[in-house]
């Protein structure tokens, strides 16, 4: 595909020019960064990241193509992608096309040939911002004036642009028509879906339980209506101070079946405990972040993608704090025994990253069973 010139811009006014390796384009977003080295597709097609620009750290990026089994999602959620350099012979024996095709088949612009750490390392001293990516506007003060009037990042809910739209059922054969729980699985696990990764459906099925997922919105008498043996809350994208109504689904919820968090569902489960979130300087985005397991003093290297944090200060007494960020001291885990609670800041799937934290699973299955003992070995 034919290059174009492409332009690059942070709302503070700092710009990088490059080229598309994805066609012609224009998008706006929060411009942020990634450090993992793989798992470009799964990053992509991540609900977590609508809304947001994506800026790999890693140099090299679309050496292995894209496949059909790695989507952690029906499609691409990111408002743009940004690399130092794109490889378009791609070389992998389940590949089926490259990442440029793809992204352009899409509509999703793809640039390359920008200093990524330069642009890495301004988002760390000034924080994430919004930004925006073109081949269109490339008077870089027009393309300010643009960026500047483009809608905030923070204080808007995007769960509404993720989240699925009617109740269906995830099993052993994957996503089916609602029916209802199916009796195949031995665990119910009602399943709020606030941009979920496939991976998670994935690891419960593969733990012997049946998923039903509702849509972010559905009040709790619908969800407790089915009698679920637990209830999963799941990631997704945006500032988790504007989802107020989610937040008081789930404080409804509290006590009356375990429960379990990942990413912005530890954001919404803290948030029903009475704490507010905070918007970090640059968020934690990589496969690489070390987490402090509390109970065994173990370190637990972990994939993570957020830009809000719980303050843990302001958690309710009864509240566990079990696992610690070790690069900055923020709150990475909540267990609440009486409550049967626990929920985590990070990415125990993984899909990409690694697999240190996928007994967090289990450990919700044994709560499930009513054990709260040695949940966190």
């Amino acid at each position: 595909m034919k290059p174009f010139k492409a332009l690059v811009m942070l709302e503070d006014g700092t710009y990088f020019w490059g080229r598309s390796f994805t066609g012609r384009g224009e998008s706006f977003g929060e411009i942020v960064f990634n450090t993992g080295m793989t798992g470009y597709q799964e990053i992509l097609t991540d609900p977590s990241y609508y809304g947001q620009i994506v800026t790999m750290t890693y140099p090299l990026i679309g050496n292995y193509g894209i496949n059909s089994e790695d989507m952690e999602s029906e499609k691409i959620h990111v408002a743009g992608f940004i690399v130092r350099e794109y490889q378009p012979f791609y070389s992998n024996w389940r590949a089926e096309k490259s990442l440029g095709n793809w992204l352009s088949e899409n509509g999703i612009l793809g640039i390359e040939g920008i200093d990524t750490r330069a642009l890495t390392r301004h988002l760390r001293i000034h924080g994430a911002m919004k930004g925006g990516i073109t081949t269109e506007t490339l008077d870089p003060k027009k393309f300010l004036e643009k960026i500047k009037e483009s809608p905030a990042y923070v204080g808007r809910d995007l769960v509404r642009y993720v989240t699925c739209n009617k109740v269906y059922y995830y099993g052993k054969k994957g996503k089916e028509n609602f029916k209802n729980f199916k009796g195949e699985g031995k665990y119910k696990i009602a399943v709020i879906d606030c941009g979920l990764k496939l991976n998670q459906l994935r690891i419960f099925v593969e733990k012997g339980a049946e998923c039903l997922i509702f849509p972010a919105y559905t009040s709790s008498e619908e969800i407790l209506s089915y009698n679920p043996d637990g209830i999963f809350v799941s990631n997704g994208p945006g500032d988790p101070g504007a989802l107020t109504k989610i937040v008081s689904t789930v404080k409804e919820l509290l006590g009356k079946k375990p429960l379990f968090g990942i990413c912005l569902g530890h954001q919404i489960i803290g948030q029903a405990l009475g704490a507010t979130t905070y918007k970090l300087k640059f968020g934690h985005r990589g496969i690489n972040n070390p987490v402090l397991n509390l109970f065994n003093k173990k370190v637990e290297i972990t994939s993570q993608n957020h830009g809000f944090c719980v303050k843990k200060e302001e958690l309710p007494k009864e509240a566990i704090v079990t696992h610690v960020n070790l690069n900055d001291n923020t709150l990475e885990g909540i267990f609440v025994p009486e409550l049967k609670l626990m929920s985590v800041q990070y990415h125990p799937e993984n899909a990409p990253g690694p697999h240190d934290s996928i007994y967090l699973f289990d450990s919700f299955l044994k709560l499930v069973e009513g054990e709260i003992e040695n949940l966190y070995p």
